[in-house]
């Protein structure tokens, strides 16, 4: 028996006068409402109703119950109405886990935009770059395209590029500009050391046809930080390899300018993981739709960017 059904079923007799008119109140067949009202006294072990052929009236037992129970449907009622409001309301507290360097150059960058939209959206962020991120605590966690994300969540890409070499204007005009990958071993080289990993050759790709090259390199600087890399490499300390998406900025206002197009050391993907697909929050759709947005429109390339040839040798 569905006890919650068979309350408000005997609710509804009462306030419709009789089980005909509660069936086509509620869209049931009268032999149903019967049924539910009689599975509800037989659990009681009380009569609820006097019934005759002319008059329906409470039994001192069911007016009693009724009377607690209009207040327990009421609780339900606006329990459920608050809990659908929490999913469809453009208010409350999201909660988002992201990475440093996404936190920084993607997701921060979008947040005046969307409070000028949402205002009353708190974003409550945690930045930590986690392995293995517990997506099922949060309401959208921000990652990489090749973080270990669970199996069943829902997974969508934010935005997808390059990983361009780039360097500051000051440092090419002390170290002239590369036109040829082997130019690479006589400039100062700025490198990220992979999580967990040793530290190889520069794999360089070339973006449109896809060969791939390694490069035996020098070393100026080795950091596992890219912001620490970025900040260097704007300062002319180096050249470093950058995600477009990240350097897109620094590009289109001319702090940096990219060399040794059309080659590049990976391709990069940025994406937003959900828990679930099914009553996701309206908070956490917008917000996602704003990220997405803001980020694709904020990483145009710079136009008339001259590309280098993709020798490898002189």
């Amino acid at each position: 028996m569905d006890r919650l059904q068979s309350m408000r079923v005997f609710q509804h007799v009462v306030d419709e006068a009789g089980f005909a008119a509660a069936a086509r109140k509620l869209d049931l067949d009268p032999a149903v409402v019967t049924r539910l009202v009689s599975d509800l006294e037989k659990h009681l072990g009380a009569r609820l109703l006097q019934r005759s052929t002319r008059r329906l009236a409470l039994t001192p037992a069911g007016e009693e119950y009724l009377g607690r129970l209009r207040g327990i449907l009421a609780d339900i009622d606006e329990a459920d109405a608050n809990v659908q409001a929490h999913t469809r309301l453009l208010g409350g507290r999201l909660r988002i886990l992201a990475p440093p360097v996404i936190a920084t150059h993607l997701l921060a960058p979008a947040v005046a935009s969307f409070h000028r939209q949402h205002p009353d959206i708190v974003l409550d962020v945690r930045v930590v770059d986690l392995p293995d991120p517990p997506v099922e605590e949060y309401d959208l966690t921000l990652a990489s395209g090749d973080a270990a994300l669970p199996a069943d969540a829902v997974v969508r890409v934010v935005t997808q590029g390059d990983a361009v070499f780039c360097a500051a204007p000051s440092y090419l005009k002390r170290h002239g500009t590369p036109r040829v990958l082997d130019d690479l071993h006589r400039h100062r080289l700025l490198r990220l050391r992979p999580t967990g990993a040793r530290l190889g050759p520069l794999r360089v790709v070339q973006d449109a046809a896809g060969g791939e090259v390694l490069l035996d390199v020098r070393e100026a600087m080795v950091a596992d930080h890219t912001d620490t890399l970025l900040r260097a490499t704007l300062d002319g300390a180096g050249i470093s390899s950058q995600a477009e998406d990240i350097v897109a900025p620094f590009l289109n206002r001319g702090e940096l300018r990219r060399v040794l197009a059309p080659w590049i050391t990976n391709r990069l993907r940025v994406v937003a993981a959900l828990p679930s697909r099914k009553f996701m929050p309206a908070r956490t759709r917008a917000f996602l739709e704003h990220l997405v947005e803001h980020t694709r429109a904020g990483a145009v390339r710079p136009k008339g960017t001259a590309a280098t040839a993709p020798a490898r040798a002189r």
